[in-house]
């Protein structure tokens, strides 16, 4: 039986069977409100579901007469079908999340579903949220990939566009936002205008007592009404005036470039609860995680990632939903394109506060992607997905990260202006309709005299990531007499499919010497094509070899880079002594990675950070610092070491919170630094000193966000329990403050903090998404591993039941958190190895655990290799 999923075959037939004209939905979501908390498996109104009546108008092709197909629909009741007049029994129709549909006729056909449907709090479907600030229910729904069934029956497929006419009755007093501009209601009854053709997964409802603030977009004649939203409890945060500002750029930077009018009548933004992705590109109603509307103080790095995310799903306007892709396969087609066209008009939108964005880009972006590409999952970035259960798997730093990566190369190869006069043939060729990656590269090839076949088949058709190194030789006055870059294509991971492959390569080669003013800039830059095995660069020989030779400069390509032995050891010293932030960040990330591939110790990172952070202005670069040192101290480093290099870390970062500029965005980054890992007495004295205002860092204000990371270093190593993190909550009783509080107590260092928190995530199925995904990281302490250590059996025993019993979402945060990653040891390859063998898992969750097996696998090279270096 085929449960919830689809194969590409079955979504084949039925797209060469029918075409979708309309849908006509009327949702009955009058009982929302209910009285009582979201905090349940079910809302507490009509028994957790609401009537949802679907009308749909489809035509069957001529040969097609008494075919049958079938419509999704995931529902606990279906009442009535009614095919062209014809009542069905649902009973005998309606199984396994699919209503046969027997006896169709040529032409038109007219079907009616009259169904029960269900509120989840899992974030798929409608998503009902209770508000514990002011008790009142907030929904939300969550369609991408095949959840628009979970709300109305429907063809759930890309390639079957239609229009969407919605009618809501929901409770007076609220707000409904849907694709279409929002009505007057009449008699508590919203009756949307049909939408453009458009698919079933970006269609959206958003329904509650949501604030708003609304503004117009305008320009020569244009006019674009805006809207922004988020619940009353988040409303004296909601800074409107720099998302509207943000938003603006976009539409000019976009517009301009893809030569096409915003496809859509309004464009409004809702910022909504418990939202498991960082925000969805629904077809003029863009819903966006509420975290991003910051409640305390953050550094700019975080307002340059929400401004990346806003225009990331406003690219999808375009990118997506005018033009969508056929099947799932080329996801990337959507993805990669926002990605990169986001970070785009970042960098080169008139007005943005964030002209380096690519450095952002090389350093978290592109690493995710490296460390996605040598991954045993690792897929080509056009991804062979042969049913719904792949592609939920597949949202992943390839079909983001690399193919934006591999974009960016394909303009430097093409040329800026000949890459978007290409974009905007295919949008006006293909607008409201359905494409393949064909579509696109024929677009390209005539606006750029390129043939792309080989291109493509070299980068969107094959996996695996590629090195390139300098080999460099000079004689003995320092003059270079040979250079030339070396490409490895490296085997691919124990069970990823396909071979090795040498790809061209656009890139700049950067010299770099210091200057009068101790600041290393750049002398020379060659800018050439590699292919091959070795490329010689002639244009430097015969000039003065300088401190650092840096492949890849202006990050143009794809691809992993090695310092060559001077050039590194001049690094380690003066790395923070770049001019620019990109050169440092490509230095950083070449550090990083070499630190995970075993290259360099885990401690040599370490000293390296610690001797160029301090000179790192880009505070993205700073917090991304943060992040893997600690991660290459708990698991990279070899444990007889280790306690000695978190001891080092925590010092400098110490030291550096006392040193930086009062108030600065450092100083806020370095705080939570050293609440990360605080452990001697005198430093968790100062933590609580903090929190009680008994002691000061000038200039830093420990605000409820910062409080909290306080709060929850000081649970994990047994300071505080139940009594101390209640009073917290007491002072922050927010959805936010449930979550914080709930990772404290997950993170207490006792067995029955544990196990309290293991039967709240795997033996119940109450907690929200939200919640639980709190619960799971505080669960996981990488300074708890014994007494985590019984929970590695437990996990494989009820991991097949979990991914059987669970919804997607909250299966994937079981199978991926609870995974026994910081228990670093053969024994762990070991069971896992026995578990993917004795339980046969589905592909999707086999992925899963395989992914989480190659990080221990890669940790124990990196423990080695430490423990070789001391």
């Amino acid at each position: 039986m085929p449960g919830t999923n689809l194969t590409r075959e079955e979504a084949r037939q039925r797209a060469k069977l029918l075409t979708v004209d309309s849908y006509e939905i009327d949702l009955d979501l009058s009982g929302a409100q209910g009285g009582g908390t979201s905090r349940s498996s079910e809302a507490e109104s009509g028994g957790g579901t609401y009537r949802s009546v679907t009308t749909v108008r489809f035509d069957v092709a001529e040969d097609g007469d008494g075919a049958e197909s079938f419509i999704d629909l995931v529902a606990p009741a279906v009442h009535e079908v009614t095919l062209n007049g014809d009542s069905l029994d649902p009973a005998e129709v309606f199984a396994d999340s699919r209503i046969a549909l027997p006896g169709l006729l040529k032409g038109r056909n007219i079907l009616r579903v009259s169904a029960d449907c269900a509120y989840t709090n899992t974030g798929e479907g409608l998503h009902r949220f209770v508000d514990p600030v002011d008790d009142q229910a907030y929904l939300y729904t969550q369609f991408e990939v095949p959840d628009a069934r979970r709300v109305f029956a429907s063809f759930e497929q890309p390639d079957l566009k239609a229009t969407f006419q919605f009618t809501v009755k929901a409770p007076e007093g609220w707000t409904v936002v849907s694709n279409s501009p929002t009505p007057e209601p009449a008699d508590n009854v919203w009756t949307f205008e049909p939408t453009p053709r458009i698919s079933s997964y970006i269609t959206a409802l958003i329904v509650g007592p949501y604030h708003s603030v609304h503004s117009v977009y305008e320009k020569d004649g244009q006019s674009v009404p805006l809207g922004i939203y988020c619940r009353p409890s988040l409303a004296e945060f909601l800074d409107s005036d720099a998302i509207f500002e943000v938003t603006r750029q976009g539409f000019d930077w976009f517009q301009e470039k893809f030569d096409y009018a915003y496809p859509f009548a309004k464009y409004d933004q809702l910022f909504v609860p418990e939202f498991n992705a960082g925000a969805m590109e629904n077809a003029g109603a863009v819903t966006i995680r509420d975290q991003y509307v910051f409640r305390s103080k953050v550094t700019d790095a975080a307002y340059e990632v929400r401004a990346e995310t806003i225009l990331h799903e406003l690219a999808h306007m375009w990118f997506g939903d005018l033009v969508t892709m056929e099947w799932w396969n080329d996801l990337w087609l959507n993805e990669s394109f926002a990605t990169y066209t986001s970070i785009a008009c970042q960098a080169a939108a008139p007005g943005s506060r964030w002209p380096h964005s690519w450095t952002t880009f090389a350093n978290s972006m592109k690493t995710w992607a490296y460390r996605q590409d040598q991954l045993p999952s690792t897929h080509p970035i056009m991804a062979d997905i042969r049913d719904l259960d792949d592609v939920l798997v597949n949202f992943d730093g390839i079909t983001y990260a690399k193919g934006a990566s591999v974009l960016k190369q394909l303009v430097a190869y093409v040329g800026e202006d000949e890459f978007f006069r290409g974009v905007q043939a295919y949008f006006k060729r293909h607008a409201y309709g359905n494409t393949r990656l064909s579509d696109l590269l024929g677009a390209l090839e005539e606006t750029s005299g390129r043939d792309l076949r080989a291109w493509s088949k070299q980068w969107l058709e094959t996996a695996g990531i590629n090195v390139l190194r300098p080999e460099i030789e000079t004689d003995a006055d320092g003059v270079i007499t040979s250079f030339a870059i070396r490409q490895e294509a490296p085997a691919l991971p124990a069970g990823a499919k396909g071979e090795p492959t040498l790809r061209p390569h656009r890139i700049a080669v950067g010299a770099y010497d210091l200057g009068a003013d101790g600041k290393l800039v750049r002398g020379e830059r060659v800018e050439l094509d590699v292919d091959g095995e070795l490329t010689a660069v002639p244009q430097l020989v015969g000039k003065a070899r300088p401190a650092v030779v840096l492949l890849n400069d202006d990050d143009l390509s794809y691809a992993k880079v090695r310092l060559d032995e001077q050039s590194l050891a001049f690094v380690t010293e003066h790395l923070g002594d770049f001019a620019e932030s990109l050169p440092r960040a490509l230095c950083w990330a070449s550090a990083w990675d070499m630190t995970r591939d075993a290259e360099l110790a885990a401690r040599d990172y370490l000293s390296l950070v610690l001797s160029g952070i301090g000179k790192e202005s880009d505070i993205g670069v700073v917090q991304s610092l943060h992040r893997q040192v600690k991660l290459a101290v708990d698991l990279y480093a070899d444990p007889a070491a280790r306690e000695t290099l978190l001891a080092r870390w925590t010092d400098a970062t110490l030291a550096h919170l006392r040193s930086a500029r009062p108030a600065s965005d450092h100083q806020l980054a370095w705080a939570r630094a050293f609440a990360a890992t605080a452990r001697t007495p005198e430093q968790l004295d100062l933590l609580e000193g903090l929190l009680a205002g008994t002691q000061t860092v000038e200039g830093l204000a420990v605000d409820t966000e910062l409080r909290w990371s306080f709060v929850q270093r000081l649970a994990a190593v047994g300071r505080f329990d139940e009594a101390e993190i209640a009073g917290e909550y007491e002072r922050d009783r927010t959805a936010a403050g449930e979550r914080h509080a709930a990772t404290a107590r997950a993170a207490r260092p006792t067995p029955e903090a544990k196990a309290e928190a293991w039967e709240s995530v795997v033996e119940s199925d109450k907690l929200p998404n939200a919640v639980q995904e709190a619960v799971i990281a505080g669960f996981v302490q990488t300074d708890q591993r014994e007494l985590l250590a019984p929970y590695t059996d437990r996990y494989f025993e009820v991991l097949a039941d979990v991914w059987a019993s669970r919804s997607h979402e909250i299966a994937q945060q079981i199978a991926i958190g609870l995974y026994p990653g910081v228990q670093v040891t053969g024994e762990t390859l070991d069971k896992t190895d026995a578990w993917l063998t004795g339980a046969e898992p589905n592909a999707a969750l086999r992925r899963l655990v395989s992914e989480s097996r190659a990080g221990v696998e890669r940790a124990l090279r990196a423990q080695a290799a430490d423990a070789a270096a001391s």
